[in-house]
């Protein structure tokens, strides 16, 4: 079988992108995994199937890089919208687009070159100053579940080696948990690197943790202003936006085709 794919990034986060919007592509969690890993296969952070939907524009369906069917990936989100734009898809008004992920409705537009907002869900299940491996650490679910550690250092946070214990403590978070690391740069921005669940590793960016980050940082009067800037491991910048009662929630960067192709598969 042979499949035509566009390699998008937002801010550094990768995914492998499908149209899919007729059905006839059908893959398994070892194949997308297979797809996904860096050298042997295209490599990516994950990968996205556009399909129809009753209701929107279109459907997203994200899997992990380990093939397995992830919860809402927030730079997944703004690359399908901006992938969706670039194949001619027409958008639902004013440049905006409505998809579903998991059941829920986002709305997405198309801000300047290679520059999409995406409207958030709102957050849930706030938990503050837990202790996790004698580590202060706090926690919220932005479309994903977040854990967050506040850190003056972060050029030389172990993101790997304490994300990694953390993501695994399903005593704490049944289901794992990102893991992200924080440093306040100004009153209104913020650093981040992140280890990501479904990845098992440090990505460039991660679009829910970077509101995690923000909404969380924002809640603890640790960032003033409803408007966060978060620098990102790649070193692209993100801009999290909301209302003082976290009922709206934006996310803004840069999303961007990197290049198209077919690949076969067995």
């Amino acid at each position: 079988m042979e499949i035509a794919f566009s390699k998008l990034s937002g801010a550094g986060n990768d995914f492998i992108v499908i149209d899919n919007r007729d059905l006839s592509i059908h893959l398994s969690s070892t194949q997308i995994n297979k797809l996904c890993t860096r050298r042997t296969g295209i490599g990516a952070d994950g990968l996205i199937l556009i399909e129809p939907s009753m209701k929107h524009t279109f459907s997203m369906k994200y899997h992990n890089a380990d093939g397995l069917l992830g919860s809402m990936c927030g730079n997944g989100g703004r690359c399908a919208a901006y992938f969706a734009y670039a194949i001619g898809i027409p958008a639902s008004s004013a440049q905006g687009y409505t998809f579903d992920a998991n059941n829920n409705r986002y709305d997405a537009w198309i801000t300047g070159p290679e520059t999409v907002r995406l409207q958030m869900l709102m957050p849930k299940d706030f938990r503050i100053n837990l202790e996790i491996e004698d580590i202060s650490c706090h926690a919220v679910n932005t479309g994903s579940p977040h854990a967050i550690i506040y850190t003056t250092d972060l050029e030389y946070a172990n993101v790997t080696g304490t994300g990694r214990t953390i993501r695994h403590k399903t005593d704490i978070f049944p289901e794992g948990t990102n893991v992200n690391f924080i440093e306040i740069t100004s009153p209104d921005s913020l650093a981040i690197r992140t280890f990501e669940r479904g990845v098992e590793d440090e990505t460039l960016a991660c679009g829910t943790g970077a509101v995690a980050a923000a909404l969380m940082s924002h809640r603890l009067g640790i960032i003033s202003g409803t408007a966060v800037q978060v620098k990102v491991k790649s070193g692209d910048t993100l801009e999290v936006r909301f209302s003082e009662t976290m009922d709206e929630v934006f996310l803004t960067g840069p999303a961007k085709i990197i290049y198209k192709g077919n690949i076969s598969i067995n």
